[in-house]
């Protein structure tokens, strides 16, 4: 579907019978309408060099994909929808006419309950936090072990990565920077030949296994039995990980927000749970691993500026860079103080 077929799908279409009508939330891969009591996400006709949306068949593919997965977490992925457009009319779930396209159909949860949100406003209960860190624990548990030779050649290349970025920051922060990305690469490029005995042991020991991908605030719903959701589906690589670099990405979202206390909580209840650091190194990548995702969310929200029509947005988008590319610099202190 286009833009405009989603739009009329907003403003005149039929799920079970009854009219859709709410709002409409776009990402770069996909778009969300958030009715009165469902939400139902489309993905977007792209082809990218992570993933493949580009035909009907594909779309359908990976929206049965992202229900069997995220069914691992949560009972909110209600069905995939086949979109009907019948009589100048679509129609979510119908059965008489053209197949247009697929919908993942889930319950809307509240955004209020939002992680990220109640973050932003101070309202996280840490008895949710420990409910969710034992939630994630005892997911890890029985994840399904993934059979991985570590290539430290790809973890270079991941990391490195964010020298895409250093016009910029060279651009928008000036000279004070120039050395922080370069400065970084090639500390992680130390890092990963110094401990590359560790990582290969940690792959063969069974650490790496089919987890969520993409655990941050925003995919997390703070109900009194929390409620994770939008895991990724659409390239296996990204959710294949390490334990370890699955939490690191929650934990430093949480310390984005300035809640060191909540995440050691989360750290310390998943670990009475399932042993974070069967050895001491262990520590130090999970550093590293905090300070992985940091960059990424980084590189992620500087190249948003960089394509940022609008300036208020703009501001917005380079000053949540720049916080992150702090927060990397931090967890560098942090590991080098940790080696010595």
């Amino acid at each position: 579907m286009n833009r405009q077929e989603v739009n009329q799908l907003l403003a005149q279409g039929i799920y079970e019978g009854k009219p859709i009508q709410g709002i409409l939330e776009e990402t770069n891969i996909s778009w969300v309408i958030l009715s009165r009591s469902h939400a139902f996400k489309i993905k977007k006709e792209i082809k990218l060099s992570f993933l493949d949306y580009s035909t009907l068949d594909l779309r359908k593919k990976f929206c049965e994909k992202e229900l069997e997965l995220n069914r691992r977490f949560s009972s909110i992925y209600l069905s995939v929808g086949p979109i009907i457009y019948h009589n100048g009319r679509f129609t979510i779930g119908g059965e008489v006419g053209e197949i247009v396209d697929y919908a993942v159909c889930m319950k809307r949860m509240r955004e209020d309950k939002r992680l990220d949100v109640l973050l932003t406003q101070g309202k996280v209960d840490p008895l949710r936090i420990s409910l969710l860190a034992k939630q994630v624990a005892k997911f890890h548990q029985s994840a399904q072990i993934i059979e991985y030779e570590y290539n430290q050649e790809q973890a270079k290349e991941l990391f490195n990565d964010l020298n895409s970025v250093q016009n910029v920051v060279l651009q928008e922060f000036g000279n004070d920077f120039s050395e922080v990305i370069p400065g970084l690469i090639s500390f992680s490029n130390n890092f990963l030949k110094k401990h590359v005995r560790r990582f290969v042991e940690r792959s063969r020991l069974g650490f790496i296994r089919d987890l969520h991908g993409d655990l941050h605030s925003g995919n997390i719903f703070l109900y009194k039995n929390p409620v994770i959701f939008d895991c990724i589906e659409f390239q296996d690589a990204f959710r294949q990980i390490d334990i370890l670099y699955e939490i690191a990405f929650l934990c430093m979202d949480l310390e984005f927000f300035d809640r060191k206390d909540l995440s050691d909580l989360f750290l310390d209840t998943y670990g009475s749970i399932l042993t974070c650091f069967p050895k001491e190194e262990d520590k130090g990548i999970f550093l590293y691993f905090k300070c992985l995702r940091a960059n990424v969310r980084a590189k992620v929200f500087l190249l948003n500026s960089k394509f940022e029509p609008d300036e208020g947005k703009k501001v917005q988008e380079l000053a949540k860079g720049k916080k992150y590319l702090d927060l990397a610099l931090r967890y560098q202190k942090e590991l080098n103080l940790l080696n010595g």
